[in-house]
């Protein structure tokens, strides 16, 4: 958790106003969450910081891309990434993180981490579904996709003939009671 400590802000001795911090993400800093789905990492981010009498507002910014191996055919491919996430800290009795927007810290805090924050932002950035751009497009040649085409239920049209040639006679002597009025 040491190198952990570049995400910390020490709010404290800032002054008022806007403030900037950039942060450049590898997959070591994925390490200290034990999060091992990406192969590779290579993320900025930007951090908009703005401290006011009562409060701070966080605008966190994510652009980069991340290694991950493909749903279908686990090839490996950069997946492009960018989001946005807009953080209020207020200050109260005691900490609470309950809201996903408003962070309240003790009165008695002088710094704050961002990493989980940041971590966060990024794993909610990644789609559901990672689909090698070489699948969507057809360029993709691979042996699961191979077999994959092989062992599909073949053409609608086909399935279509086959659902249409093929009925079941108990559905027949049903559809008889709706004609027969």
């Amino acid at each position: 958790m040491k190198d952990l400590k570049l995400f910390t802000i020490q709010y404290v001795g800032l002054k008022e106003g806007e403030h900037n911090f950039e942060y450049q993400i590898d997959k070591s800093f994925f390490d200290y969450f034990e999060f091992d789905d990406f192969n590779s990492v290579a993320i900025q981010v930007s951090l908009g910081f703005e401290k006011k009498t009562t409060l701070m507002q966080l605008h966190f910014k994510v652009e980069g891309s991340v290694n991950v191996n493909c749903d279908l055919t686990n090839e490996p491919y950069d997946e492009p990434i960018q989001g946005e996430f807009e953080l209020v800290v207020k200050f109260g009795h005691e900490y609470n993180d309950e809201n996903e927007e408003i962070l309240i810290l003790p009165y008695g805090e002088y710094e704050l981490n961002v990493a989980h924050h940041i971590y966060e932002l990024i794993i909610l950035s990644v789609p559901n579904k990672r689909v090698h751009p070489g699948v969507k497009d057809g360029t993709l040649k691979s042996e699961i996709l191979n077999k994959l085409e092989e062992l599909s239920l073949g053409s609608k049209k086909e399935q279509e003939n086959n659902d249409q040639s093929e009925t079941d006679p108990r559905w027949d002597s049903l559809k008889k009671l709706l004609t027969d009025k």
